[in-house]
C-alpha cells in the first residue's frame, strides 16, 4: 500500500530555513513523481514543487522559485523540501502527494489528480 509520511515542520523565524521530509513506502521514489502541496489557513491547497521519477528534475511554483529546493534520496526512499528565506505567508500545512504518474506534467499542481496524500506537517513562520 502506498504511503507518504511528512516530517520536519515547526516554527521558523522570517528569513529562516526548514527542511521537510516525506518518507515513502509501497513504491520507490524513482517510480512515481512526487509533489509538495501546501494549504494556508482559509486558502485552497496549492502545488509548491514536484520531482520527476525518471531523472529527478524538479519544478516549482513561481512563488517559491529560488528559495525552495526539492530533492530525493533513493537509498532512503525519501524526498525533501528545503525551504530558505521563509516568509510569514509561507505558513501552511505542507503535504507530499503523488498522482501515480512518472512525470511532473502540466497537471502536477492540481489537487484533483492526486491519488495518494500524506497527513501533512505544519510550518509556521513567525517572529
Amino acid at each position: 500500500q502506498e504511503r507518504l509520511v511528512e516530517s520536519g515542520g515547526g516554527l521558523a523565524q522570517p528569513g529562516g530555513s526548514l527542511r521537510l521530509s516525506c518518507a515513502v513506502s509501497g513504491f520507490t521514489v524513482d517510480y512515481y513523481a512526487i509533489a509538495w502541496f501546501r494549504q494556508a489557513p482559509g486558502k485552497e491547497r496549492e502545488g509548491v514543487s514536484c520531482i520527476s521519477s525518471s531523472d529527478g528534475s524538479a519544478y516549482y511554483a513561481d512563488s517559491v522559485k529560488g528559495r525552495f529546493t526539492m530533492s530525493r534520496d533513493n537509498a532512503r526512499n525519501t524526498v525533501y523540501l528545503q525551504m530558505n528565506s521563509l516568509k510569514p505567508e509561507n505558513t501552511a500545512v505542507y503535504y507530499c502527494a503523488t498522482d501515480q504518474t512518472e512525470a511532473c506534467g502540466n497537471t502536477w499542481r492540481e489537487t484533483g489528480y492526486v491519488e495518494v496524500w500524506g497527513q501533512g506537517t505544519l510550518v509556521t513562520v513567525s517572529s
